[in-house]
C-alpha cells in the first residue's frame, strides 16, 4: 500500500507504536493454555477491573469473544434478541446458529439502539410454539449505526424488563471506550448491568490482535473451555497481550482526538451535492448515504485516487472511521478531497 494514503477503513488498521511494540518485545512470557502466562493473566485482570467483573479471558478476536461469550450463558434451544443490525447478527458467519444453536429475534431500533419496550415486546411466551428467550445482547458503540452510544439511562431500562426473568444480557462492547469518552458514565458503571461484556483491543486501541471478556469467575471457567473447544487456546501469547495492556493504560484518553477528527469530516460533508444522508457523528465512524445517481463504486475509486480509502456501506453508503494513525493534518487533506471530489 502507497505509505502517503490516508487509511480510513477501519480502526482496526492501526499499527503498533514504538512504545507499544517496546512493550511486546519486554513482555513477560509462559504457556497460556498452562494458565502461566503472567502478560495474559496481568491483561485479563486490568480488564476485569476496569469493567467491574470478577474475572477476563484474552481471546483471539472480537467474533470469537461475542460467540464464546453467548455461549457461555445460555443453552440450546433457545433465541436470543438483538438488533437487526447488529454485529453478532451481520458480521460473525452465523455463530449464533452454528456454535449456540440459538435463533435470532431481530428487533428495529434506533440507529441501532433498541429500546426496553422493543426488548420486552420481544420476548417470547412460554408456550411449546416457541423458543425460549435467553439472552439479550447490545452493541455500543454501534458499528451500522454510525458510532452511536447508548446512555446508561437505557440500558438500566432494558436490564429492568429482564432482571427477574432466566434470561442474561452481553455487550458487544467492541468500541466501548469510544462510548465512555463520549459519555458521562464510566466503563465499569455502565456494565453493571451485564452478565458478560467483550472488548476489542484492536478497534480504536491501537493494539493488533486481541479482545477480551469479562464476567463472573464461574462464566469464565466456563468461556476458557470454549475457547480451546474453538480452538483459541494459545501459547507464549503474553507478547500480545502486553500490547493490550499498553493500550488500556495509554489509548483510552485519547480516543477524543479521533471523535474530534469525524467531527471535522462531518462538517466537511454537511451539504455536499452528492450526499442524501449523513448520520449524525456521535464518536469515530462517519456514514453516509451517496444520491441514486452517484456511484458507490465510483466515488470510492475516486477518493483513492486522491489518496484516501473508505469502504462501501450498504446499498449507497459510504463509510469513514478515524483512527489514531490519523491526525488533525490528515484529517485536514481528507476534508479537503471530500469538498473538492468530482462524481
Amino acid at each position: 500500500m502507497d505509505v502517503a494514503e490516508i487509511d480510513l477503513r477501519s480502526d482496526t488498521v492501526t499499527k503498533p507504536s514504538k512504545a507499544m511494540l517496546k512493550a511486546m518485545l519486554n513482555a513477560r512470557l509462559g504457556d497460556d493454555v498452562f494458565n502461566e502466562d503472567p502478560t495474559v493473566i496481568e491483561l485479563e485482570a486490568k480488564a476485569a477491573k476496569i469493567l467491574g467483573k470478577e474475572a477476563g479471558l484474552f481471546m483471539p478476536s472480537g467474533t470469537m469473544a461475542n460467540q464464546v461469550a453467548i455461549k457461555s450463558i445460555t443453552n440450546p434451544p433457545g433465541e436470543l434478541i438483538c438488533e437487526r443490525n447488529s454485529h453478532i447478527y451481520l458480521y460473525e458467519g452465523g455463530g449464533i446458529s452454528f456454535h449456540s444453536g440459538l435463533s435470532a429475534k431481530l428487533i428495529n431500533g434506533d440507529r441501532g439502539r433498541v429500546s426496553s419496550a422493543n426488548v420486552a415486546n420481544a420476548i417470547n411466551p412460554e408456550h411449546d410454539y416457541f423458543p425460549t428467550t435467553q439472552l439479550v445482547s447490545i452493541e455500543n458503540t454501534h458499528n451500522r449505526g454510525g458510532g452511536s452510544v447508548y446512555s446508561k439511562t437505557e440500558v438500566e431500562a432494558i436490564y429492568q424488563v429482564i432482571k427477574d426473568k432466566p434470561i442474561n444480557f452481553h455487550l458487544d462492547g467492541a468500541r466501548l471506550f469510544n462510548a465512555v469518552i463520549a459519555s458521562d458514565y464510566s466503563a465499569k458503571e455502565f456494565c453493571e448491568y451485564f452478565d458478560t461484556v467483550s472488548i476489542c483491543l484492536s478497534k480504536g486501541l491501537g493494539a493488533p490482535v486481541g479482545s477480551v471478556i469479562a464476567s463472573s469467575e464461574e462464566i469464565i471457567r466456563r468461556a476458557r473451555k470454549l475457547r480451546k473447544l474453538m480452538g483459541g487456546g494459545m501459547r507464549q501469547v503474553g507478547i500480545l497481550a502486553a500490547a493490550g495492556i499498553y493500550a488500556l493504560d495509554n489509548n483510552i484518553e485519547r480516543l477524543a482526538e479521533d471523535h474530534r477528527n469525524a467531527k471535522k469530516i462531518e462538517s466537511a460533508l454537511s451539504g455536499m451535492n452528492y450526499i442524501s444522508e449523513l448520520i449524525p457523528v456521535s464518536t469515530n465512524i462517519i456514514v453516509f448515504e451517496l444520491k441514486d445517481k452517484v456511484s458507490v463504486e465510483l466515488f470510492i475509486n475516486e477518493l483513492k485516487r486522491n489518496k484516501v480509502l473508505a469502504v462501501p456501506f450498504g446499498v449507497n453508503g459510504v463509510r469513514m472511521v478515524t483512527h489514531l494513525d490519523v491526525d488533525s493534518e490528515k484529517v485536514d487533506l481528507v476534508c479537503s478531497v471530500l469538498q473538492n471530489i468530482i462524481i
